[in-house]
């Protein structure tokens, strides 16, 4: 199950060691619920290995912004604290696998 990033909870996700694969998105985006069933599948696959979140770009600006986010859908890649890699737009779900096998 992906975990909801909220501006309370950021920072205690952000901080855990390993692997986090943030979802920036909106409900008012079509993009981003086509990629959003993806990702659901990505937490359930990646259960114990990767933290899979969601973000809310209207619900949290702030971490959006220090993300550099400026288009959704936008997945960004953290390992141990520090962006690795990001993609934006609709991806397919294999590439998504990919990346998160090269920085499990």
């Amino acid at each position: 199950m992906e975990k909801v990033i909220t501006n309370t909870n950021f920072q205690e996700i952000l901080e855990a060691p390993g692997l986090l694969v943030i979802d920036f998105w909106a409900t008012w985006c079509g993009p981003c619920r086509m990629l959003s069933p993806i990702v659901d599948e990505l937490a359930a696959e990646f259960e114990g290995r990767a933290t899979i979140a969601k973000c809310n770009v209207d619900d949290c600006e702030e971490i959006a912004a220090r993300f550099g986010v400026r288009n959704i859908p936008t997945v960004v890649f953290v390992k141990d604290g520090e962006v690795v890699d990001r993609t934006v737009g609709v991806v397919p779900k294999q590439d998504l696998v990919a990346r998160v096998n090269l920085y499990l």
